[in-house]
């Protein structure tokens, strides 16, 4: 699994937000984009996600696994998010949300793979509680594993680890990063911490209608 953008260009009002890029992402392989506020990262991972509307208008194409993306609506991409915010739904619990975006199968089946995501989250017991009751890393990383459940045939993170200190920034850039090599998943991360960006791992600065491979 490969994620491929080919000139890949934006822009708004008329007016260029991201020149062209072109860029592949390995399995396994987290590519980091940073950038002042405004050029347009963002922005970025919304074309890839399929979600990007008025008043921007796009050019290039995006590719997974060797198809193409273009016209697919966002469920029908593969395509895992994780953001600022885990954005857990407060009325279910957390097997519950764990559940919510599983593909469909066999009940027993699908419970077994809740217990073991939450055992790899080391959270094992945890799956009756509600996500109020968790701490702000527990969460988050509820959060990830709700997204690599729904079996994402690529990752877009979006300020993942924004909200958390310093200690627990640390250790779940190492739960995130580890996961997504594991089960080689091609990733695209957004931050402005240069903290975040895994090590040896590929940085793409964007400035406005300019992008540059550090």
């Amino acid at each position: 699994m490969a994620l491929r953008l080919e000139t890949v260009s934006i822009r708004i009002g008329g007016q260029p937000l991201i020149a062209p890029v072109s860029l592949i992402v390995a399995p396994g392989e987290t590519v980091t984009l940073m950038g002042a506020s405004g050029s347009g990262k963002s922005t970025l991972l919304s074309f890839i996600a399929g979600d990007l509307t008025s008043p921007f208008t796009t050019s290039g194409n995006v590719s997974l696994d060797g198809n193409s993306l273009d016209g697919l609506p966002p469920e029908t991409r593969r395509i895992g998010r994780l953001f600022q915010d885990d954005l857990l739904f407060p009325h279910l619990t957390v097997a519950e949300n764990l559940l919510f975006g599983m593909p469909r199968g066999p009940r027993p089946e699908r419970l077994a793979k809740v217990e073991a995501a939450l055992a790899e989250a080391e959270l094992s017991g945890f799956g009756d509680r509600p996500p109020h009751t968790l701490s702000g890393g527990q969460r988050a990383r509820v959060s990830l594993m709700r997204a690599l459940v729904a079996e994402p045939h690529a990752m877009l993170l979006d300020e993942p680890f924004n909200k958390l200190d310093a200690e627990l920034r640390q250790s779940l850039r190492s739960f995130v990063f580890e996961h997504i090599a594991a089960r080689r998943i091609p990733c695209l991360m957004v931050t402005h911490d240069m903290a975040d960006v895994p090590a040896n791992g590929r940085l793409l600065l964007l400035k406005h209608a300019t992008v540059t491979h550090a």
